[in-house]
């Protein structure tokens, strides 16, 4: 195995420590905006504010904020209304440039992914962190959300119709008549959040369950009983990968790893070696090239399989020190048959 040596100046870790701080922040003020909205002077353009400096995040490095929004998801149950409105968030951004979706829409899209469950934010968050199934009048909280997020965010100055529809519609659940670029702008968007907010939730943990692993969460929205999300599910397996950065993997090899980068080839993505066959964690993750031959992914965990304390900086700068030396990625990378 040839291990790949990180650099220790200064300026080397400046990137990931940037990133690492604009996510917290950026999910520390989304989590104010939620909890506390009535207290949030001009609400429209704070969520304007938001969708920039998610921009600037995503567009920093998409994978490295991939993996840090799918390790948040998969296992903290702290503060879930907010880090589960900020994977959405970044699913619906990075689909709406495979759909081609209008500045308009996009926008639309985003801004419903952000605010959707404004009206439920709390009870949310104490779902998370309950074991029991939710009460009669909880369940109606639940199924009135939507509608009450769109009143709240009405009565905090949104006019933008489209953003509130979208808010409105986000649990739609009949199946659609024509194809999704056919569909009405607030239908269609409702199913593309309705797919991400899918998505992340099942991969989120609940105190009442663990979460599930991805390859679950892939077939809720792409499986035959998904007739309400299959294109958007396409689409989102086409833009984070079938194993997203982030995602805990079993592989062929009897090792386990975490995904830290993805390739063109949609099942191969890079990870880091995490555990040996033993189940032992070894001194140092070890980069790992899969493909469908000498190491393979078998299949995705869910956190609560792995049970290993992960140093999310290490794996971030991983990540983008081998992505810097993409074009001689070979160079840093364990080959199968090397050991």
């Amino acid at each position: 195995m040839a291990h790949l040596s990180l650099p220790t100046h200064t300026e080397d870790e400046a990137p990931y420590q940037d990133l690492l701080g604009m996510w917290s922040d950026l999910e520390a003020a989304l989590s104010l905006l939620l909890t506390r909205p009535a207290l949030v002077q001009q609400l429209p353009t704070k969520v304007m504010q938001l969708d920039a400096w998610l921009q600037e995040l995503v567009a920093h490095d998409s994978d490295s904020a991939l993996y840090l929004m799918f390790q948040l998801a998969g296992s903290s149950t702290v503060g879930y209304s907010a880090s589960h409105a900020l994977v959405c968030t970044t699913l619906c951004h990075i689909l709406a440039a495979d759909f081609q979706l209008s500045q308009a829409e996009r926008d639309a899209l985003v801004h419903a992914a952000f605010t959707m469950n404004i009206g439920m934010t709390a009870l949310q968050d104490q779902l998370a962190l309950q074991r029991e199934r939710p009460s009669v009048a909880q369940q109606e909280a639940i199924r009135m959300h939507p509608a009450e997020g769109r009143h709240t965010l009405q009565k905090l100055g949104v006019q933008n119709k489209l953003w509130l529809d979208v808010v409105g519609l986000h649990h739609i659940n009949t199946p659609a008549q024509v194809p999704l670029m056919q569909q009405p702008a607030a239908e269609r968007l409702a199913r593309i959040l309705a797919t991400c907010d899918r998505y992340a939730a099942m991969i989120s943990p609940r105190r009442s369950r663990a979460g599930r692993s991805v390859t679950e969460s892939v077939q809720a929205v792409t499986g035959p009983q998904s007739k309400l999300y299959e294109q958007a599910g396409d689409a989102l397996i086409r833009s984070v990968g079938l194993f997203p950065p982030g995602v805990y993997v079993a592989l062929s090899t009897g090792e386990t790893a975490v995904v830290i980068r993805r390739t063109p080839h949609i099942g191969y993505p890079l990870v880091a070696t995490l555990l040996d066959t033993r189940k032992m964690p070894l001194r140092q993750p070890e980069l790992t090239a899969t493909n469908g031959q000498d190491v393979r992914i078998t299949h995705a965990l869910s956190p609560f399989e792995v049970n290993l304390q992960v140093d999310h900086r290490t794996m971030v700068r991983l990540g983008m020190y081998a992505a810097r030396f993409s074009d001689g990625l070979h160079q840093l990378v364990f080959i199968p048959g090397a050991r």
